[in-house]
């Protein structure tokens, strides 16, 4: 048992898990990593991982039948989520990639990178800043000054609603890289990659959001 409730890493043959779990036991939490509807209804706190493509991630949610089971755990019960990378773009409404519709549980688009090459390049990937929207968020409790973290993606995250963008990064153009909406946060960069600040953001999600 996880020190406040059960812990569900959703498996849905997209993740970088072992990671995500090996972090969470540092830190002293334990979770389950499952695909099974009920565990997920259940839960207490979900985390939604996530490498890869976009429409195959959403095709391989929708083929297991967890779509509902998600938007039940987190709306109607009010769980908290965590989305992770490409498991953070599955909790708003639509990407380019694929041009298909995930999760809807945050008002916005994945769109793909258009940057001059010779300065950007894409995937963004290494370690970057954020830039805090939301001081007040219980996501950024005790964070220490100038926090960077570990990202690697080819789309980025455009939230419909500025109350929705927690921080931001700048990489040719202004990404959200936190976005939140009540108990639904969703983290662009790697935690479980990035040392401190990462096992920070992991801590205040698991124990304050």
């Amino acid at each position: 048992m996880a020190k406040n409730g059960t812990i569900i890493i959703i498996d849905y043959g997209m993740g970088n898990i072992s990671s995500i779990r090996n972090m969470l036991r540092y830190l002293g939490y334990d979770s389950t990593l499952t695909n099974d509807r009920e565990l997920i209804r259940s839960a207490d706190r979900l985390i939604l991982p996530g490498v890869g493509n976009y429409k195959k991630a959403m095709e391989n949610i929708r083929s297991l039948g967890l779509e509902a089971d998600i938007r039940y755990a987190v709306i109607q019960n009010k769980k908290p989520i965590l989305g992770i990378c490409l498991g953070m773009q599955l909790l708003l409404s639509h990407s380019e990639e694929g041009d298909c519709d995930g999760l809807g549980l945050i008002d916005g688009m994945v769109k793909k990178f258009n940057l001059n090459k010779s300065v950007y390049k894409v995937p963004h990937m290494g370690w970057d800043y954020i830039t805090i929207k939301k001081p007040d968020s219980p996501l950024f409790e005790h964070l220490q000054d100038n926090p960077r973290y570990y990202f690697v993606h080819s789309y980025y995250a455009a939230c419909d609603r500025e109350k929705d963008v927690l921080a931001e990064t700048e990489y040719g153009i202004r990404i959200h890289s936190i976005i939140g909406h009540g108990n639904i946060v969703g983290v662009q960069f790697h935690p479980e990659k990035s040392h401190k600040y990462g096992m920070r953001i992991l801590h205040n999600f698991l124990e304050k959001v």
